[in-house]
């Protein structure tokens, strides 16, 4: 029988007790954590390749025409500064409308939301949602373990997307949901987290309040069809994929006394890292970019891990800001953070608590929130250039 969890105290602090150390002191306390977890002998090996590279990323530079074609039209943003040399490093810009999943039901339905995106807002590229959140898959895939587990809600495919899009006049970019894959894990156990005590399938709750398995970051089976989805996705002509939900479920601690202690352990973020990197790989041998999305609201709860920049290949990260989910307020635990006003001004409170976390990245900030308009989004999207972030996504 799982113990009964103890609650924590919340305490309400002002805005001005959220901010902790400078980036340089974050970046030595973390250094340092992760000499003493690893050993320096272990930490050099598994850095050194990002360390090399961390300049010259890839998925995340153009290429030499497409430096030219940009130097000329003005398209270049800067992004974050190296912190090797004190340079910026030159990232592209990108500007998105991100779609619904419900949108890609059908071909009517997608053609109607292309011609709904607003006209005149500098909006490059259509961010279409193709592996969501909980799982499902917004296109036939040919991956077998998508067809078996039911996962495929769509029969639309890749290249009837693709088209679509450009034939409205845009660019196409794809959002893939990583780990928070509750589908998965029914049809094939082995991609989920289990007991150690007898093997039995964990779920995120008790079975009678809708307790639901998630996909382990540690199975080779489920890393297998994450890659396969991104390859397949990055292969049709997507140029930009967006990999969201590279994260663990938020383990209580009655759950992690059931699991492997590993998953309790800080050195997780090493399966995180590494499987972002792999899906990076993934994503680049097929000429596309491969960029990292994280949730606004999961950074201030603490559930960040995968923002290592010393060990990711991926030096672009995507911060979700969803206005709606920030409403209703975000605890760590030992802090809630509170948020009012208008989408513009939580954007703006968000942007303040969770901008030194970003330092070492190219940001781009998404706007989103059930129910509200493009046009608030838009005019949110605005306070971001205070920031020094130029690149957005709305919806």
């Amino acid at each position: 029988m799982k113990r009964k969890n103890k609650g924590r105290k919340i305490y309400k602090t002002k805005e001005k007790n959220y901010y902790g150390k400078s980036p340089a002191g974050k970046f030595m306390s973390g250094l340092l954590t992760v000499l003493l977890i690893g050993g320096i002998g272990f930490i050099g090996y598994s850095v050194a390749e990002p360390i090399i590279n961390y300049t010259q990323h890839k998925g995340d530079e153009p290429s030499e025409s497409t430096k030219a074609e940009e130097n000329t039209s003005g398209d270049v943003t800067e992004g974050a500064t190296d912190p090797s040399s004190g340079e910026k490093i030159t990232a592209e810009l990108f500007t998105a409308a991100h779609l619904r999943a419900s949108d890609l039901t059908d071909m009517k339905s997608l053609q109607s939301a292309l011609n709904s995106v607003p006209q005149g807002e500098g909006i490059e590229y259509v961010e279409v949602p193709l592996k969501v959140k909980g799982g499902k898959v917004y296109y036939a895939s040919s991956c077998a373990e998508a067809k078996m587990s039911g996962a495929i809600q769509s029969s639309l495919t890749l290249g009837d997307i693709n088209s679509a899009i450009k034939e409205s006049g845009y660019k196409p970019a794809a959002s893939v949901s990583v780990f928070c894959d509750n589908i998965l894990p029914v049809s094939y156990p082995d991609t989920g987290f289990k007991t150690v005590d007898d093997g039995s399938q964990w779920l995120d709750n008790d079975p009678a309040n809708g307790g639901k398995p998630w996909v382990s970051p540690f199975s080779s089976s489920a890393l297998s069809y994450v890659s396969d989805i991104v390859s397949e996705v990055s292969a049709a002509g997507f140029d930009r994929v967006v990999c969201s939900d590279i994260m663990f479920p938020y383990f209580r601690e009655s759950d992690l006394e059931l699991l492997d202690e590993k998953l309790g352990k800080t050195e997780r973020f090493m399966a995180l890292t590494s499987a972002a990197n792999m899906l990076y790989d993934k994503a680049v041998t097929n000429g596309a970019s491969m960029y990292i999305e994280v949730s606004a609201a999961d950074m201030l709860r603490g559930n960040g891990d995968v923002l290592k920049p010393m060990l990711l290949s991926a030096n672009t990260v995507v911060v979700n800001i969803d206005v709606e989910e920030l409403k209703g307020g975000i605890t760590n635990g030992q802090m809630l953070y509170e948020f009012e006003g208008t989408p513009d001004e939580i954007a703006d409170k968000c942007l303040k608590f969770v901008k030194d976390d970003l330092a070492d990245f190219n940001v781009i900030v998404r706007l989103s929130g059930e129910g509200r308009t493009a046009q608030e989004l838009l005019n949110a999207s605005k306070v971001i250039s205070s920031y020094g972030y130029s690149s957005f996504v709305i919806g």
